[in-house]
């Protein structure tokens, strides 16, 4: 049977997938998301959690642009912290637990309840595409036809530029019962479901997380489109039942006592609630020789997992091998959500058999009475190699077929969430004849991570951190907003009225610094009082409030006191405001870094430059080149394997003319 057209087919919907769908179908697109069980939407296979440390910049990032995850997480948190307080402001972010039922249940009634979005429980096994570049030729040269031939010649060289990126397009898919949903595009949002299984011991199991069923012959699908498909491999800690737990030898973790949203639609709003704990213990020698004694019997050990693990979220039994002379790890105990005794076991996912499992849990304090209602679990999966796509993730072969979260070879929510609004977002754009959404690594988090997947691809699962950003402390978790709210609004996603919250925030940060520079404190006993207590040095003769701003202990909220014209603010324009001023310096240093990087991004690289023409390019340049196909020099200059010599090299053939 075949099935009316739809604009925009998701395939999946984890965390990716909503946002894809959400923003398809709120830029006025038609959309149809397909679930493995709709009982599962946005579900939280393994940590319980949004946010934490660059991944909390990715969320925020995700709200400013007009997507769901910050407000979800906002409705659903059951505990909230700011992380890294006692650091400076380019590395703190926000973390929350969830009720990870409550969320998902949540996030699917607001698919629902979105206008244009259809949800369908079903498996795509096939992706469908039709041949293009023959149609297009004969549309394209039919309109030249009676022309000179320099016009024709031209013509030709117009649609190679254009086309040569897209000999085939998106037609549907076809579902495991043969059924056809034709579309106009596709975004692959899969997850780690594709021919996944779960292993632990001698135990494997075909399935997805969670005992849900997995994706077949999809990947078999995306070979035959010659989509490079590799083999990845992530896990789970076991869950505990609380019952079982002695918290009395443990740490507890309190969320924070006023509690910062996610989204900055909540800002201002009273978000705090009673909240859960958190409780922290620690592995010790005894749960390493248990761990040493049985490596052998670990699928990570002994080869029956072949499948790629996360370098920077490894497995117990990794942590335990690799850093040998490490005395203790920390392992965090977290709740699944109010309504249910399951304990998340934080810091120890493992693939090691049922009985070792019991036996290395009940070695760490408070857990010695541990009774397992989950077994960890290694889960292993189809996912495609990003160097396929286009910063719009789009695929670089196939005219509108998308690709985001871990089908990209990432991991994690936050990242998830990340890829599918921008893949959302440029679908929709695309289809409606509009410019695309090209966040790059001086705007936002987003944009450092789909750059790394597209030009550095990854060698194992990728995780978010601050360290790759190369730009962190412009691109705060506490200023996502003043950062991406105009892309957001010329989108379409970000409402008139958060839209003008954002611009009246702007200009009063902006109005407030330029006061403060004009404002003089006295040298009053008064004063030298209040800055010898707080040990900062006496102004002698007087000082500029803008300059004892700047002073490590002092803050413009400290100095309120002696600013009596000081308008009504708000904390969180308070918060930019000192921020601001503080780090002045390092803020105009990363802005000039920013403008260098930004020349290399203007060079554009024709899409059907011939690497083979280049002179002097090294052989592994040129295949690099090749396969990547880079949009700009800037991107060509952060591939592995091109040299600065190499790039110039480039720059000076596009500066004579080459093509």
């Amino acid at each position: 049977m075949i099935y009316k057209e739809h604009d925009i087919i998701v395939i999946g919907a984890g965390h990716a997938g909503c946002e894809a769908a959400l923003a398809a179908a709120r830029l006025g697109l038609s959309t149809l998301i397909f679930t493995m069980s709709v009982d599962n939407i946005a579900m939280m296979p393994c940590n319980p959690n949004i946010g934490g440390t660059s991944k909390g910049h990715l969320v925020r990032e995700v709200d400013a642009l007009g997507g769901e995850m910050g407000r979800n997480i906002d409705r659903t948190f059951i505990q909230s912290r700011m992380l890294n307080t006692s650091k400076g402001p380019a590395v703190q972010s926000l973390r929350a637990q969830a009720d990870k039922k409550d969320y998902s249940a949540t996030m699917r009634k607001v698919l629902e309840s979105t206008e244009g979005l259809t949800i369908r429980q079903d498996e795509v096994v096939e992706i469908l595409v039709e041949n293009c570049s023959d149609t297009h030729d004969r549309q394209d040269l039919s309109s030249v036809s009676e022309l000179d031939e320099k016009t024709v010649e031209n013509a030709v060289d117009n649609i190679v530029d254009r086309d040569v990126d897209n000999k085939r397009k998106i037609s549907g898919v076809r579902t495991v019962s043969g059924n056809i949903y034709p579309a106009r595009a596709v975004i692959l949002c899969t997850g780690v479901y594709l021919e996944s299984r779960c292993i632990y011991g001698e135990v494997s199991v075909p399935s997805g997380p969670s005992g849900l069923p997995r994706s077949c012959g999809l990947s078999e699908s995306l070979r035959a489109l010659g989509l490079p498909v590799r083999r990845f491999k992530t896990g789970t800690p076991a869950r505990i039942a609380k019952c079982s737990i002695n918290f009395s030898v443990m740490e507890e973790q309190q969320g924070d006592e006023h509690v910062v949203p996610f989204s900055f639609e909540n800002i201002g709003k009273n978000m705090d609630r009673e909240q859960e704990s958190c409780w922290l213990t620690y592995t010790n020698a005894e749960t390493h020789k248990i761990i040493r004694d049985n490596i052998d019997r670990s699928p990570l050990y002994n080869g029956r997992i072949e499948g790629v693990g996360p370098r920077y979220c490894p497995s117990i039994e990794d942590k335990v091998m690799r850093f040998a002379d490490k005395e203790r790890h920390q392992v965090f105990i977290e709740p699944e959500g109010k309504y249910t005794e399951e304990m998340y076991i934080s810091g120890m996912s493992s693939s090691l058999p049922e009985d070792v499992q019991y036996a290395m849990y009940r070695s760490v304090p408070g857990l010695e009475n541990a009774v397992i209602v989950r077994n960890a679990y290694a889960i292993e999966y189809d996912c495609i190699d990003a160097l396929c796509l286009k910063h719009t993730l789009e695929c670089k072969d196939i005219s509108g077929l998308y690709s985001a979260g871990q089908a990209n070879g990432s991991s994690g929510y936050e990242e998830a969430a990340a890829q599918g609004i921008i893949a959302g977002i440029n679908a929709a754009l695309s289809l409606l004849g509009k410019e695309p959404l090209i966040l790059d690594r001086s705007d936002a988090y987003i944009g450092v991570l789909i750059d790394d997947l597209v030009t550095k691809s990854t060698p194992e699962p990728y995780r978010m951190m601050t360290s790759r950003a190369e730009y962190r402390l412009l691109l705060r978790q506490d200023n996502a907003d003043l950062r991406l709210a105009d892309y957001g609004h010329i989108v379409g996603l970000l409402s008139d009225e958060r839209y003008k919250d954002v611009c009246f925030k702007r200009s009063m940060i902006a109005s407030e610094i330029e006061r403060v520079k004009t404002v003089g404190v006295s040298s009053s006993k008064e004063v030298s009082d209040f800055l010898s207590a707080l040990d900062s040095t006496p102004v002698a003769n007087g000082a500029i409030l803008y300059d004892l701003i700047k002073r490590p202990e002092l803050s413009y909220e400290l100095l309120a006191p002696f600013d009596p014209d000081r308008p009504e603010v708000r904390p969180d324009i308070a918060a930019q405001i000192n921020i601001e001023i503080k780090y002045e310096g390092y803020i105009t240093r990363q802005k000039t870094q920013v403008a260098q990087f930004k020349k290399l991004e203007e060079k554009l690289i024709p899409p059907g430059i011939d690497y083979d023409l280049v002179p002097s390019l090294r052989i592994e340049a040129r295949q690099k080149l090749k396969s990547i196909r880079p949009a700009s020099i800037g991107q060509a200059s952060r591939i592995s394997g091109v040299s600065p010599a190499d790039v110039n090299i480039l720059l000076i053939y596009l500066g004579r003319g080459g093509h």
